[in-house]
């Protein structure tokens, strides 16, 4: 009788952990939060049915992931923060690129413009997207 009492305290305590777990980490389930369930998951588990080593095998593999996915789209930012940096260097500068027809085109460009995730130089001839330019001068 005492173990069913230590097994059922035990879940509701680890249930209200895991709920302020998840409310401080708001809408956002991030690596703190997770691993602040994994440890109270751990430190309130019944003696008697232990965390299987394939059950927190596979908690630590979706942990790993979840990071290595958070590491990557930081350095996605970095890399677009990095690409509209480098355009706004071509103002004022004469760029070929490839034009309608397929042949070269050269102009200067005048401003740079950030839309729906693509990088845009205004020329006189023109708007001109980054991936045509094949040069710069």
């Amino acid at each position: 009788m005492a173990v069913s009492n230590v097994a059922g305290s035990s879940s509701s305590s680890t249930g209200s952990a895991a709920t302020t777990a998840l409310q401080t980490a708001g809408n956002d389930l991030g690596k703190d939060a997770f691993l602040k369930i994994l440890i109270t998951q751990l430190t309130h588990q019944d003696p008697l049915d232990p965390l299987k080593d394939k059950d927190f095998i596979a908690q630590m593999a979706q942990f790993s992931t979840l990071e290595q996915m958070t590491n990557m789209n930081k350095s996605i930012e970095q890399m677009v923060a990095l690409n509209k940096a480098s355009a706004v260097s071509y103002i004022g500068r004469v760029i070929e690129y490839k034009g309608d027809d397929g042949l070269p085109a050269y102009s200067q460009v005048g401003y740079v413009r950030f839309e729906k995730g693509k990088i845009i130089l205004n020329t006189p001839d023109g708007d001109v997207n980054l991936e045509d330019v094949t040069s710069v001068a």
